[in-house]
């Protein structure tokens, strides 16, 4: 269960040009102040809000954007602040789905695993294991369609961003930024360190949900062989 603050003020909302206002629901990334941000939209979900068109949640507060035709934003900003104070006290059950993403690590699909580890002074199967050991939170979809911000990364591998960023990384890369860890779902210039690559396709166009992954899922990393990649990336291909 989670439970929605006791005070919202006004001071929390801020418009963002004539069509959007973000809810600030925290200072930092956390599971705190993440499960705050899901309850919201859990909330909206079960609202009704005639001018809203859609919001996008982020790491530590919702933007919506809505019609000032229908709601200007003072008035939208009232009806908010009411709906968030009336369900102040409301819990919210999250069920969010558990996926376990296949990796084969370093060589050509991890070429900065030797990296990670000389910077930590450990062996790239030291750094695996630190990797495949924690469970990871999806914060929030972005950057390209389909990719995971992933908090829960273990500071003993937190490694900063590449100075000079690749101009291609490969679809189910799977990559370190500092404090997090993510899996590239298309091919596109990126500056994370490159430690493997799954053959899960994480974005699927074709499909009614076109993200493998949604914010408030749960994965944990499986180190598989080259072999087991080959056959796994085969099935894949026959979806």
């Amino acid at each position: 269960m989670t439970e929605l603050p006791y005070s919202w003020t006004e001071e929390m909302l801020s418009p963002m040009g004539e069509t959007a206002v973000m809810i600030r629901c925290g200072d930092s990334m956390s599971e705190a102040v993440h499960r705050r941000v899901m309850s919201i939209c859990s909330l909206l979900e079960k609202r009704t809000l005639p001018a809203l068109i859609e919001w996008v949640p982020s790491y530590a507060s919702v933007t919506l954007f809505y019609d000032p035709m229908i709601s200007p934003y003072h008035e939208l900003s009232q009806l908010l602040l009411q709906l968030l104070n009336q369900m102040k006290k409301e819990s919210v059950q999250n069920k969010p789905g558990t996926v376990t993403i296949p990796v084969c690590y370093g060589g050509e699909w991890g070429p900065d695993l030797d990296y990670v580890a000389s910077e930590h002074g450990m062996s790239a199967e030291e750094v695996i294991t630190i990797h495949t050991s924690g469970e990871y939170l999806v914060h929030m979809i972005g950057f390209a369609p389909g990719f995971p911000y992933l908090g829960g990364l273990s500071e003993r591998i937190a490694t900063p961003r590449r100075a000079t960023p690749r101009l291609r990384v490969e679809a189910g890369t799977v990559g370190i930024g500092g404090k997090q860890t993510g899996i590239y779902p298309v091919a596109t210039p990126g500056g994370w360190q490159c430690i493997g690559r799954t053959p899960l396709r994480l974005f699927r166009p074709g499909e009614n949900e076109p993200s493998l992954l949604a914010a408030g899922d749960r994965i944990r990393f499986a180190q598989i062989t080259m072999q087991e990649y080959q056959e796994l990336k085969r099935k894949e291909g026959e979806r």
